[in-house]
């Protein structure tokens, strides 16, 4: 505590020492590399401050209790679903109770896709109940549901190569598990390359680092011009077990059932909320998670760490009676697992004003203890960012890497503006990713008390910064 006050005495002075001048000709910032590794070094008493709060003082485990009670009372949110609307009108009265500013709601229109019953179950050689989700988008099958043999194939290319093999068949991929980014195209294309070679059906195994027989669900896309076919996802272990029995020749018969119904587009909303700048307002740093899940689990880990440590962030700097000079914009995504579709309609009402955004980030990939930064940006960006980044060195959390996209933050990144993720230990994260196991039980509070004071130490003194990031 005592610690605390000395800090927060620190803070106040400091804040009388940064607020200079801004120095530019023709938009060109003249300051020396060396005067903005001092300005920003001025700011280690404030990194300090935020650090204590978030980790040691009266706001630990604040983010955790906050994401338990939202998800608790809720549970999953798929995009259109009433969970979902709930939990959008939650965070905005939460938001407000808060005390932070220009909270309201922005309103957006996204896909409404329903899971209905379903089941797929192994006729041949044996009976076996197949553990499945179906993908989202999925159409249904004919009530009767889909009776038919599978070819197990372990890529693409062998799909192609027996492609006179898949007609009138259910295909089952049993691809192994590279990383995420190469795997998941099986996911989000398998029943595209399926259906252009006949199959009635496909079944993905999941795209997971580890599997205790749960099933991974997650977007698929069909294609114009490419009948659509059903299509879910089936557990590491039924893949494997297909793939060594087609191996032996040993026939294979599924009977797949699927009710999954698509609607009309939703209403819904991205939620915003602000600390207002108090020298350039018009200037935006942007932190942001996503709101909606999938209907499996709480969403818990995906991606309501995200959205819970992005208003801590806010909430730290509030609590500390800091302004910084930009105004600091909190936004929860809508329909973030259908492709970004609330962040991009977000970007279509304001990349008017893109050259005022000095740097959006987003956590999206949980929230397990931080050990670093991605970072998308100029090479003098990125250098300034690794001297922000060195503040955090009390917690030995200094790497900047490379590879800052998110989904929700991708386009404005491609018109040009800086952009940030938060980098943590993934070693779990694809254990539950989609699943089931997406529950408050992944989440630990103490690491979210280290990933919140990462993210509000970087929003801060970025957003205070005298001068906006440098582009390319």
């Amino acid at each position: 505590m005592e610690f605390l006050i000395f800090t927060y005495f620190g803070v106040v002075h400091l804040l009388s020492l940064c607020s200079g001048k801004s120095i530019y000709k023709n938009g060109i910032s003249k300051r020396t590399f060396q005067e903005i590794k001092e300005e920003i070094a001025s700011y280690g008493d404030i990194a300090k401050a935020i650090i204590n709060l978030a980790v040691y003082g009266k706001a630990q485990n604040r983010s955790y209790e906050r994401l338990a009670l939202l998800v608790d009372t809720v549970g999953p949110r798929l995009s259109g679903s009433k969970n979902l609307e709930k939990a959008i009108q939650i965070m905005y009265q939460n938001l407000q109770r808060d005390g932070l500013e220009n909270v309201h709601l922005e309103p957006v229109r996204i896909p409404h896709w329903e899971r209905g019953e379903e089941s797929a179950v192994m006729l041949e050689p044996r009976t076996h109940k197949i553990a499945m989700l179906g993908l989202g988008s999925s159409i249904r099958t004919p009530p009767e549901g889909i009776t038919a043999e599978v070819l197990v194939v372990t890529s693409f290319d062998e799909l192609q190569r027996r492609a006179s093999e898949a007609r009138g068949k259910i295909v089952v991929y049993n691809q192994p598990y590279v990383n995420y980014s190469k795997t998941v195209q099986y996911r989000t294309q398998g029943a595209v390359e399926a259906a252009k070679v006949g199959a009635l059906a496909s079944l993905i195994r999941s795209v997971a680092s580890f599997s205790i027989y749960s099933p991974h669900t997650g977007i698929q896309e069909y294609q114009d011009g490419v009948p659509k076919i059903p299509t879910a996802c089936i557990t590491v272990e039924d893949a494997e077990m297909m793939s060594r029995m087609a191996a032996r020749g040993i026939k294979i018969v599924i009977q797949l059932k699927m009710v999954e119904k698509t609607y009309p587009d939703a209403d819904s909303f991205n939620t915003v909320a602000e600390i207002t700048g108090s020298k350039y307002p018009e200037q935006v740093v942007l932190v942001s998670g996503h709101l909606d899940s999938w209907d499996v689990g709480q969403g818990a880990m995906d991606d309501g760490g995200g959205v819970f440590i992005s208003w801590e962030a806010l909430s730290l700097i509030k609590d500390l009676g800091l302004r910084p000079k930009r105004t600091l914009r909190l936004v929860l995504w809508t329909a973030e697992e259908q492709g970004g579709i609330g962040a991009f309609q977000y970007y279509q009402l304001h990349k008017v004003n893109v050259s005022n955004y000095s740097l959006v980030m987003e956590s999206d990939a949980g929230t397990f203890l931080p050990t670093g930064l991605q970072f998308t940006g100029s090479e003098k960006a990125r250098a300034i960012m690794e001297e922000v980044m060195s503040l955090l060195q009390p917690l030995n959390i200094t790497q900047v890497l490379s590879h800052g996209e998110g989904t929700d933050i991708n386009f404005w990144i491609q018109a040009g503006v800086p952009g940030a993720s938060l980098l943590d230990d993934l070693y779990k994260y694809f254990f539950f990713h989609h699943s089931y196991g997406d529950t408050m039980t992944v989440m630990d509070p103490k690491q979210m008390n280290v990933a919140a004071a990462v993210w509000a130490v970087v929003s801060y003194v970025v957003a205070d910064m005298e001068e906006m990031l440098p582009r390319s």
